[in-house]
């Protein structure tokens, strides 16, 4: 890019008013240029303020990737409100605390995904101070004509919120971290630049809008290097392979999980992937044999590994196209520029190379703080302005970072961060349990799945397909248990905490 945007609205209209004939997203028959982009999120950014959509407002985005999801969110900061995205694995009471922690007024959803219609599933929910839900798939919002009102929408600010990701913590309540459009812009211009993603490449979308890696890492990126973006709804080996055949596909990140399951894949043999060029992985350890296969069977020319957390607007330290297998899949790589990184040992001092301690950041990418949590956001960034990750890694010699454990506990499911505080706390609302403590266990698929300790309560049964049934139910599918056992008593120490460690 030859200049610094503030704000992702500026960014649109200047791709609109230079490239306005330029495709930007194509999903399925469905093609956008940034001219409609452009016009169309301008139009519904205003029909929202028209409906009463307050300057730094929060609206809510419970749905699967598409355009849709995208101009939606671009017309949100248009009218100069706050992104909520909302996991669409979530069941009604996670969504419900989403919506009401956030004062979310407005929600764009869907009716029917994956057999879920998000917005009845809404409207069943005791909700504060949301007042309009609109369907992404059934009310227009593309109106072909001149913009409405287009004078009326405000001027973003770059230090202005631009989104608000809520992330579980310790506590199992969800916290929403808050980041301006400055971060954004700054922290995936530096990453797209950094990884090589150039405007001719053709980038499928499989990481979720809902999470970092699919909306920032995603199309925003498509955005600011001009390359097209192919959004993509449900992961599936076989119609990833198909989108890469038909649509020449250049750039797909994911997790290890994803690549994996496209090696595994029947259509693999069947499907000419000779246009991969570009891969970004992360999120969960990666054999070494993973990165040559990556290169071998998937022909990929570039391939990154990096480490990030949502309190860091996702990227922390990032490899280089020029990093050895053994590094890329070994090491997170490089804190990016700007941003420092440290390891501080169990007395308080910094690590020396390759002695382990938390993982501390400082830098431009540190969130503006947790959403109406003045308490939580002092306990992560202390005074120095050093963000507590709650991992635990050492650096090396060369300023290389390895991540080796995770102080709160937190596993990954397939890419996805699972909080045991959280999981237990759902079940906790289960009539049959006393208790409950969850760990991750290792699993050859997914790399780990929540396992759960149960003491039930006095005289009250229930067997551990009935509890699985339960859990399937009341909250996102990669939190599930895959295993409970049922015991009499939990590890605790003097201060009556357990001891996951020895549930371990």
């Amino acid at each position: 890019m030859t200049r610094c945007f503030t704000s992702i609205p500026e960014l649109i209209s200047h791709r609109a008013q230079h490239s306005p004939n330029q495709t930007a997203f194509k999903q399925n028959q469905y093609v956008i240029d940034y001219l409609h982009l452009d016009l169309f999120s301008t139009n519904l950014a205003s029909s929202l303020i028209e409906q009463g959509l307050e300057l730094h407002d929060a609206v809510a985005i419970w749905a699967p990737n598409s355009i849709e999801w995208i101009v939606a969110a671009i017309a949100i900061h248009k009218a100069g409100g706050k992104i909520v995205p909302i996991n669409t694995r979530m069941k009604g009471l996670e969504a419900e605390y989403i919506l009401n922690a956030s004062h979310a007024k407005f929600l764009f959803t869907v009716d029917n995904f994956l057999g879920q219609d998000f917005g009845e599933i809404a409207k069943r929910q005791n909700l504060l101070s949301l007042q309009t839900i609109i369907y992404l798939n059934h009310d227009n919002i593309f109106v072909d004509k001149k913009p409405i009102g287009s004078a009326n929408l405000p001027a973003i600010n770059c230090q202005d919120t631009a989104d608000i990701i809520f992330t579980s913590g310790t506590t199992g309540k969800p916290k929403g971290v808050m980041v301006s459009h400055a971060q954004n812009i700054k922290v995936f211009d530096y990453w797209s630049k950094h990884i090589g993603l150039k405007d001719t490449d053709r980038y499928l979308i499989v990481n979720p809008f809902f999470h970092t890696f699919g909306y920032k890492a995603g199309w925003l990126a498509c955005l600011l290097r001009g390359c097209i973006g192919f959004p993509l709804d449900v992961f599936d080996p076989k119609v990833v392979l198909s989108k890469i055949n038909d649509e020449s596909i250049t750039m797909l990140p994911g997790p290890p999980t994803l690549y994996q399951s496209i090696m595994q894949s029947d259509a693999l043999s069947e499907s000419n992937i000779s246009s991969l060029r570009l891969g970004v992985t992360g999120a969960a350890a990666i054999p070494v044999q993973l990165i040559h296969d990556m290169r071998n069977i998937l022909g990929f020319e570039t391939i990154i590994t990096a480490y990030g957390l949502t309190e860091s607007t996702g990227v922390v330290t990032m490899c280089t196209p020029s990093d050895a297998a053994e590094i890329i899949a070994n090491t997170s790589g490089k804190a990016i520029e700007g941003v420092e990184v440290k390891c501080v040992a169990i007395d308080g001092n910094e690590a020396a190379p390759y002695e382990q301690g938390e993982i501390l950041v400082r830098g431009f990418n540190v969130m503006e703080g947790y959403f109406e949590d003045p308490k939580a956001t002092q306990d992560a960034i202390n005074e120095d302005g050093w963000l507590h990750t709650g991992d635990i890694g050492f650096l090396d010699e060369h300023g290389y970072l390895k991540i080796t454990d995770r102080v709160k506990d937190m596993f990954i499911v397939g890419g996805f961060n699972a909080y045991p505080a959280e999981i237990e706390n759902i079940m906790a609302s289960h009539h049959a349990i006393s208790q409950v403590a969850v760990i991750g266990v290792p699993d050859e698929r997914m790399g780990e799945v929540a396992k759960a300790f149960v003491i039930l309560k006095t005289k009250i049964s229930i067997s551990e397909e009935e509890l699985i049934v339960w859990c399937k139910e009341n909250m996102a599918n990669y939190k599930v248990p895959r295993s409970i056992e049922f015991v009499e008593s939990l590890p605790t120490n003097a201060a009556g905490k357990i001891m996951k460690f020895e549930l371990r």
